[in-house]
């Protein structure tokens, strides 16, 4: 597996999250929006601490712009996330609140996939491969550190 494709993984799996939140109702909302949270938090970590720095190192100027909006995005996606962990129950304002969230998550994976990741696996080329295993060595500790 190389990172771009590690990442679109990711990508796949909180969207198959929006949905079934969608179809979901109460408690089981909250469930699934709380996995949302932290498949949201463990990518973010992810991509800022390995991936984004890497990119960054070898991208033009344009390149090295979206990745200093890729972080803004994961800064807005974050407090979304931390004002909906204080809210109690899910009433229509956590709906609406994931609504959002939801919208800037599409939006950002829209921006990566399209823009950032193409030109991602042209400089990366071969280290593209030992950097999704730093990747995922470092999913694994941050998924067993919230488990």
């Amino acid at each position: 597996m190389d990172a771009v494709q590690m990442l679109k993984d990711d990508h796949q799996k909180v969207k198959g999250l929006f949905k079934k939140f969608e179809k979901a109702e109460g408690r089981e909302q909250k469930q699934i929006a709380e996995q949302v949270f932290q498949e949201l938090e463990v990518h973010s970590k992810i991509e800022e601490e390995i991936f984004y720095p890497a990119v960054k190192r070898k991208a033009d100027e344009e390149g090295k712009e979206l990745v200093a909006e890729a972080v803004e995005e994961h800064h807005v996606i974050d407090v979304l996330i931390k004002e909906m962990k204080a809210m109690r129950s899910i009433d229509e304002q956590y709906k609406a609140k994931f609504t959002v969230l939801q919208e800037n998550v599409e939006h950002h994976v829209e921006e990566e996939e399209g823009e950032m990741f193409p030109d991602a696996k042209k400089l990366l080329g071969d280290d593209i491969e030992k950097l999704a295993e730093r990747m995922d060595k470092r999913k694994q500790e941050l998924m067993a550190a919230v488990s």
